[in-house]
Parts: C-alpha cells; structure tokens; sequence
C-alpha cells in the first residue's frame, strides 16, 4: 500500500485513540449495555460475565467500524467532499465483518456454532449499530481530524517543495474550508454566527457549516483576521474600509458588506484600520 496513505491512516486512528472524550463515550455505552443486559443477556448471563461479553464485543465493533471509517475517510477525499459522509461509508461497510465477529463472541460465551447465515444476518442488524458509532466519533473528533488533515496536507507539501524546489505547491488550507463543498474553497472573507450555524464566507462563495463560532475560530490556521462583534470576524486583507451610521461603526468588507462592530471591539477595529 501507499506509504503516504499508511502514515495518514495510523495519524487519524492516534488521534481517536489519545481522545479522552472517545474513550468516554466507549465506557458509557459499553457499561449502559451491561447494565440493562438488552438482547436476553441480563438473564442469560451473570453481571461480571455481562460486563465482558459487551465489553468485548463493543470493542470489537468499535474497532473495526472505526477502522474502516478512517480507511474510507481518506481514500474517498477526492470523490466527496463531506468528512462525515466518507466516515459513514467505511462505517456500514465495516457492518459485514462486525456480523461475523458477533457470531464469534457469541460463540465464546454461549456456544452457539456460528453459520454464515446468521453472521450475514448480524450483519444486517449490525447496520444501524455501525451508523450510531460513525455518528459519535464523528461528534467527538472531526475537528481533531480535519487538524490531523491539515497538518497531514502541510506535511506532504513540504515534501513536495524539497523534491522538486521548482514547483511551487499551494498553502495548504486551514480546516474550516476542509469543511466547505470543494466549489466553495476560496480565500476566506468572513465568518458570522446563524442560529447554531457558522456562515462561511468565501471568495467562491458561502456556506453554512453545524459548527460553534468559538470552534470556528479555532480553525481558521494563520490567516490574519479580527473579530468585529461576537458574531462577526473579517479577514484583515478583505477589509475595505470603516463606515458610520446611526451612530454605529461598520466594517466595509471589498464584496461591499457592511458588518457592525460592538463597543467591546470598536477600539481595536480603529486602531486597525484607522
């Protein structure tokens, strides 16, 4: 296999594997099961028995519906542009071999000789289940990831320059445009807060992604910008210039935007631009 994509897949799964939040997540399901014994295990098995079968079989399908997830996360990168949908592929892809497994552990605790049939079967219902594991690790690490990326990206085109001085390569982009449609991958202008959403503004175009403004800040890697209201942040090179009305500051951004600015940011914004 690829070198590159190796390095890239074990620098995703590090990530989720160092993520307390994730090993939380896994704890909780694995002991909520346990504990409410679904599936005829509260009366089949003993508590300490309970506690290993779902310990191990979760671990099992955890395992491989990350795996996969982050196998398909990063080969699916030129063909679709969502993380979440590429992470959801590998994840109901993982459910034919998260069937056999359960027969498996099933076996070791029951006895029951595994058949085809009814690992196809698990596999079946292990669907929904692979669809809730790539939800929650999506939830808990994606901005981790698209840090991963990024870096990962930053890394290749460093090596890319050393090879071959000639060839100039692209900035590699911050993560917040990894989250964008590729059609809209510009320069970034501005970000504004939109009920739960982040508005993305770009020199491509504009798009609004399920994300905190104060996560969204955290993402915008070098680019030099200045926050403006506790809704609003410009890029600096995008600025045009400052505008009064009513009695309240505005920034004028170069597409002819006019963004207020609040008492809290006002003398920053004057000492900025004057």
């Amino acid at each position: 296999m690829d070198h590159t994509f190796l390095q890239s897949t074990l620098r995703e799964l590090q990530v989720i594997q160092r993520s307390p939040r994730f090993w939380a997540t896994f704890i909780t399901i694995v002991l909520i099961f346990a504990l409410t014994g679904p599936y005829g295990t509260l009366d089949r098995l003993m508590p300490g028995a309970r506690l290993g079968y779902w310990l191990a079989l979760h671990a099992m399908a955890w395992f491989l519906a990350i795996v996969f997830s982050v196998v398909a996360e990063i080969l699916l990168r030129r063909q679709i542009a969502s993380m979440f949908a590429r992470m959801m592929i590998g994840s109901v892809a993982a459910a034919l071999p998260i069937g056999f497994g359960i027969t498996f552990v099933d076996f070791t605790f029951f006895g029951t000789l595994p058949t085809v049939s009814d690992s196809l079967r698990q596999s079946l219902g292990s669907i929904p289940l692979c669809a809730l594991f790539c939800i929650l690790t999506y939830l808990t690490m994606h901005r981790q990831i698209a840090t991963v990326t990024a870096r990962t990206n930053l890394a290749e085109t460093k090596t890319i320059s050393a090879s071959v001085p000639e060839i100039r390569p692209p900035t590699p982009q911050p993560p917040i445009l990894l989250r964008l449609k590729p059609e809209n991958r510009g320069t970034l202008v501005r970000l504004t807060v939109r009920d739960h959403y982040t508005e993305v503004v770009t020199t491509r175009g504009r798009e609004l992604i399920l994300l905190r403004f104060s996560d969204a800040l955290m993402e915008i890697g070098n680019i030099e910008g200045i926050r403006l209201h506790r809704s609003h942040w410009v890029a600096v090179d995008q600025v045009a210039g400052l505008k009064r009305g009513n009695g309240k500051l505005f920034v004028v951004a170069r597409d002819g935007t006019e963004m207020p600015v609040s008492r809290s940011y006002t003398d920053a914004v004057r000492r900025r631009f004057g």
